[in-house]
C-alpha cells in the first residue's frame, strides 16, 4: 500500500498569476497539432500523395502519442520536474509543427507530426497534476479556465487553418499548419520562468504510481470512459471536415461546421467543470451530455445537409464529456501525486482504446465508400461510453481505493 502524503506547496500572488497564464497558454496549444490536420486533410493527402489508409494513420497518431508518451509523463516529471518537462513538451510541439510543414516525404511528415503530438500528449497528462499542485482547493475553477482555453485553441485550429492556407497560393496548407508552431512558441515563454519551481527535490511527490492505479476498479473505469470519449472526439476532429465536404459543402464551410462542433464546447468547457465540482455525484450531468451524441449522429446519417448546423451543435455538446472527465481526474484524487498517476493511467490506457477510432473510421470509409457505416459505428459506441461514464460519476478517491 503506497504512503499518501498531502501536498505542501505555497505560491506567492505573483507566482500564482504566472502559473495561471502558463496554464492558459499551454492549454490553448494542446489541440492544434492534432485538429489542424482535419480541415486540410484532402490538400495534405493530395500534396504528399497519401493513400486513404495512410491518411487514417495520420489521424490516428494523436491517440497513439497520447497512449505512449502520456504513460511516460508522470515518470518524466518525477525525475526532471513537472515544469521542466512541460517546457520541453512545448519545445517539441514547436519543432514538430514547424518542420513538418516544410517536408515532402510522407515518413518524415509522420515522424515530425509524432514529435509534436508527443509534446502535446506529455503536457496534457501533466496539466491536471499542475492544477492540483498549485491550486488544490480550486480544481473546478482552474479546470474550467484551462479547458476553456483548450476549447479555444481547438476551435481556432478548426476554423482558421483553412483561411490561413487560402492566403497562399501553392501548398497553402503548409502555412496553415505552420501558424500553430508560432502560437506554441509564444506559449513556451511563461514556462521558461516557471521551471524554477522544480528546484525542490520533488516538485510533485509521486507516491502513487501507474501500477498502483492499475490495481483499482476506479482506474480502469476512468481509462475506459476516457478512451471511449476520446475515440469519439478524435474521429470527429479527424474526419468530420471530410464528412461535410463529401456532403457537398465547400472546404471553408466544412471547416466552419467543424468549428461549430468545437466552438460550442467553449462556453460549456467553462460551465461543466464548475458545475461538476459542486456536485457530489455527476451522473445526471454525464447522462445529459452523452445524450446529445445520438441526436447528432442520426441527423448526419439521415439529413447531413438540411440539419448540418443543428447536428454540429449536438455533436459539440456531446464532446463536452472531455472537460467533465478532466475535472473528474482532479476530483477522484486527494493529492497531486494521485492526480498525476490517475491522469497518466487514464489517458495512456484511454488513448490506446481510442486509437481504433480515427483509423477505424477511415478504414470503414475506405471500404464502404460512404459515411453511413462509420457514423453508425460511432453511434453504437455511445452505449458503453454511457455505462462507464455513470461508473466514474459516483464519488470516490483513488487514494482510498489503494488504501483498501
Amino acid at each position: 500500500m503506497p504512503v499518501i502524503k498531502p501536498d505542501a506547496h505555497e505560491d506567492t500572488r505573483a507566482e500564482k498569476i504566472l502559473v495561471v497564464i502558463g496554464i492558459v497558454v499551454l492549454a490553448f496549444n494542446l489541440r492544434p497539432a492534432a485538429v489542424s490536420i482535419g480541415p486540410v486533410l484532402d490538400e495534405i493527402t493530395r500534396g504528399l500523395g497519401m493513400s486513404p489508409t495512410t491518411a487514417g494513420v495520420l489521424t490516428t497518431l494523436p491517440v497513439l502519442a497520447f497512449a505512449t508518451f502520456g504513460a511516460l509523463a508522470p515518470w518524466l516529471a518525477r525525475i526532471a520536474g513537472a515544469h521542466r518537462v512541460t517546457l520541453a513538451s512545448l519545445a517539441a510541439v514547436v519543432v514538430g509543427l514547424g518542420l513538418r510543414s516544410r517536408v515532402d516525404a510522407i515518413p518524415m511528415f509522420l515522424l515530425l507530426s509524432l514529435l509534436a503530438l508527443a509534446g502535446m500528449a506529455t503536457a496534457n497528462v501533466l496539466l491536471p497534476s499542475l492544477v492540483k499542485l498549485h491550486f488544490p482547493h480550486r480544481v473546478g475553477l482552474l479546470t474550467s479556465i484551462y479547458s476553456t482555453a483548450l476549447a479555444l485553441g481547438l476551435t481556432s485550429a478548426s476554423v482558421f487553418t483553412v483561411p490561413i492556407s487560402e492566403q497562399f497560393s501553392a501548398d497553402g496548407w503548409r502555412w496553415g499548419l505552420f501558424a500553430w508552431a508560432l502560437t506554441a512558441l509564444v506559449a513556451a515563454l511563461p514556462w521558461v520562468a516557471l521551471i524554477r519551481h522544480d528546484k525542490s527535490p520533488e516538485d510533485v511527490p509521486h507516491t502513487v504510481t501507474l501500477g498502483d492505479v492499475a490495481r483499482t476498479r476506479l482506474g480502469w473505469a476512468m481509462a475506459a470512459f476516457f478512451g471511449l470519449q476520446s475515440l469519439q472526439a478524435y474521429s470527429i476532429f479527424g474526419w468530420f471536415a471530410q464528412v461535410y465536404r463529401d456532403a457537398g459543402f465547400s472546404p471553408a464551410t466544412a471547416g466552419l461546421l467543424l468549428g461549430v462542433i468545437t466552438a460550442i464546447s467553449i462556453p460549456l468547457s467553462f460551465w461543466v467543470p464548475s458545475i461538476a465540482a459542486r456536485l457530489k455525484n455527476q451522473s445526471l450531468l454525464m447522462l445529459g451530455l452523452i445524450a446529445f451524441y445520438p441526436v447528432g449522429y442520426l441527423g448526419l446519417i439521415f439529413a447531413p445537409v438540411a440539419g448540418a448546423w443543428l447536428w454540429a451543435v449536438s455533436v459539440g455538446i456531446g464532446t463536452c464529456t472531455f472537460p467533465l472527465i478532466l475535472t473528474l481526474i482532479g476530483l477522484r484524487s486527494r493529492t497531486s501525486a494521485g492526480t498525476a498517476a490517475l491522469s497518466g493511467f487514464t489517458q495512456s490506457v484511454g488513448y490506446l482504446i481510442a486509437a481504433i477510432g480515427p483509423f477505424g473510421v477511415g478504414l470503414l470509409y475506405d471500404v464502404t465508400g460512404g459515411w453511413t457505416i462509420p457514423l453508425s459505428a460511432l453511434l453504437v459506441l455511445v452505449i458503453p461510453q454511457l455505462v462507464f461514464g455513470l461508473m466514474v460519476a459516483r464519488p470516490s478517491y483513488i487514494e482510498d481505493h489503494l488504501q483498501r
